[in-house]
């Protein structure tokens, strides 16, 4: 039998989600204020629509078949939509499944996602995160797009774009932390023994951490200000992979220095001051204007500052 979708009555779907998320008929009745030979009728409605089977009786009651669990995500989904849509002041992250994309890099996800998952199942939302690794340091493109529903990280050219644009911009922004950059290596590297001289930091090797590939990056910029360059023996574009580089060779790497631990290598790792003046790294969530009044947006948005405050 074909589906005829329009002549399919929407509440059939809601009476399924209902029985799926409750996993019982009664419970499922209680929840959608109906009788429960009323939830039994809907569910055969819907059998008969789709023609397939989407319950099997058991003797611990109704056990959902393989087509139903495929369907379920998809119309909860499609329901949480829909009522994003007509009742955009109405979400609950208990019952309204979303899907939501954030843009960060490795280490703010290993910073973050802790928190993140703490706060998920505090509230027992029904939210579903995925992180998209960063390959930009200016995510707008991602934000606009739609690809990403939040950016998290520095992205000094963005937020220049952002500020200079005013109320023209379509992105908004909200700062989570501030943090700065700090030359790090491995314990027992001779240059960890005293305090690091600009003319020892240039005659060393180097690693770049670089989102782009790109070979130069903020330090070989501020040290062409002064008429200097250093050697970047290895550029790579995961902060995991630069600590665990630099824990086991005599390379040097700049990092954000809240972002030590997050390598993974932190203890095996020392930190000096940088012989030459970088500005402060102020780490920010990026996100545009058409999701900033959406009640699931802003709570995705809540999540992240309580995690970042942590």
């Amino acid at each position: 039998m074909s589906l005829n979708f329009r002549t399919l009555d929407l509440n059939l779907l809601r009476v399924l989600d209902a029985v799926m998320a409750e996993g019982s008929l009664t419970r499922a009745a209680t929840a959608l204020s109906m009788t429960q030979p009323a939830v039994s009728h809907a569910l055969k409605r819907l059998r008969e629509a789709l023609g397939q089977e989407l319950f099997v009786r058991t003797a611990h009651g109704m056990r959902p078949t393989p087509q139903a669990e495929v369907l379920w995500p998809q119309v909860r989904e499609a329901l949480a939509t829909l009522r994003a849509a007509l009742a955009p002041g109405d979400f609950d992250p208990r019952r309204d499944a979303v899907q939501m994309c954030i843009a960060m890099a490795d280490a703010t996800a290993a910073m973050l996602a802790p928190g993140l998952v703490d706060g998920i199942a505090r509230e027992g939302a029904l939210a579903n995160l995925r992180v998209l690794p960063l390959t930009t340091r200016d995510p707008r493109r991602l934000l606009e797009s739609g690809e990403a529903d939040l950016a998290v990280g520095f992205f000094p050219e963005a937020l220049t774009a952002i500020v200079a644009q005013g109320r023209d911009s379509h992105l908004l922004h909200a700062r989570l932390y501030a943090t700065r950059y700090v030359c790090v290596m491995r314990r027992g590297h001779p240059l960890a023994i005293e305090p690091l001289t600009l003319d020892a930091y240039c005659e060393a090797h180097h690693l770049l951490v670089s989102f782009s590939g790109r070979p130069h990056g903020y330090v070989d910029q501020a040290l062409a200000g002064l008429g200097r360059q250093r050697r970047v023996v290895l550029t790579v574009n995961q902060f995991f992979t630069a600590g665990r580089v630099v824990a086991g060779s005599d390379l040097l790497t700049v990092l954000p220095e809240g972002f030590v631990p997050a390598t993974g290598f932190g203890q095996e790792l020392v930190i000096r001051d940088l012989p030459l003046a970088l500005p402060p790294v102020f780490v920010e969530m990026l996100w545009h204007l058409r999701n900033d009044g959406a009640p699931a947006h802003r709570w995705l948005r809540g999540q992240v500052l309580a995690a970042a405050a942590r």
